[in-house]
């Protein structure tokens, strides 16, 4: 029972990074109908921002307080040069036939990993959590500090996210714009500006969550695209036109990707995919995907 609930917490853990890393990528692709195909790179981007700037402050305050700053930093930096994403890879192309986009923004990643390599080499970097290694005990199981904190710092995020989405004008100028662009820009809403901003959130998103998981897996400048396929897998099976399903999916993805590793773990990229398979088969918008229409 013990390996079950620490499976469970563990799976949440990990389903948080996925959770927010899938709605960043549900942030652009509502926004602007494209996506962050360099979304990994930025999670890695972000992790070694995050370990510089604990270098920076190191001997300047304990790691429960400087972490947080880390945190902030790998935030504003990867949404600073989201924006530049958006600026150089995205927006010279939209509106235009096919999907150059793409590219663009795979190539970026390819730039932006090649100045992780020349900033801070190859060499994988450790992260430590702010509240140490030791072990704290849940019903039984047995679950590291950083974990939770993972938890609650995603779950945190992902309401402060709802909040603002909700109750803000920027929120509904967003929701807007996600809606219809044409509509949104007659109400004279900023359409590129607010596109701009999807794209900045997005990246701050991806920058926090390396962060986050570094202390867990080790930062490394090869450590985003594993978490990005995944977390966009999660987008897939949530709906990546609903940005709580793709939350939803997120979480889901790290349970059961836990479970399964609890029986074999080299089944866990497996019963990953093989559940996208599955959800697509039967629901081809996600689970909780808007079904379109198409008229004829």
């Amino acid at each position: 029972m013990e390996a079950y609930v620490q499976a469970l917490l563990s799976g949440l853990a990990v389903g948080g990074i996925y959770a927010l890393i899938a709605l960043s990528f549900s942030i652009t692709f509502t926004t602007t109908r494209t996506l962050n195909f360099a979304q990994g790179e930025f999670v890695s981007f972000g992790a070694f921002v995050g370990v510089t700037a604990l270098l920076v402050l190191t001997g300047t305050a304990s790691l429960s307080l400087t972490y947080p700053f880390a945190l902030v930093v790998a935030g504003v930096v990867a949404g600073v040069v989201g924006i530049l994403v958006f600026v150089l890879a995205v927006r010279p192309f939209a509106g235009k036939p096919g999907m150059s986009w793409v590219m663009s923004t795979i190539g970026f990643g390819i730039i932006l990993q090649s100045a992780g390599l020349a900033l801070w080499g190859p060499a994988p970097a450790k992260l430590p959590g702010p509240f140490g290694e030791g072990i704290i005990r849940i019903a039984g199981a047995g679950v590291r500090p950083q974990e939770v904190l993972i938890l609650v710092a995603a779950i945190v995020i992902l309401f402060g996210f709802e909040a603002v989405m909700q109750h803000t004008r920027l929120g509904k100028a967003t929701r807007a714009v996600a809606h219809s662009p044409d509509v949104a820009s007659l109400m004279g809403i900023n359409v590129p500006v607010v596109m701009m901003g999807a794209f900045a959130a997005s990246s701050a998103l991806a920058g926090v969550s390396g962060v986050l998981i570094a202390p867990i897996s080790t930062a490394s400048l090869y450590m985003g695209l594993g978490f990005a396929l995944k977390a966009f897998a999660g987008a897939i099976i949530g709906g990546l036109d609903n940005p709580r399903g793709c939350i939803y999916g997120g979480f889901m993805l790290g349970v059961v990707e836990s479970y399964v590793g609890l029986w074999h773990s080299q089944w866990r990229e497996i019963a990953v995919f093989l559940l996208i398979i599955l959800v697509l088969a039967i629901r081809p918008n996600g689970i909780f995907g808007a079904r379109t229409l198409q008229k004829v």
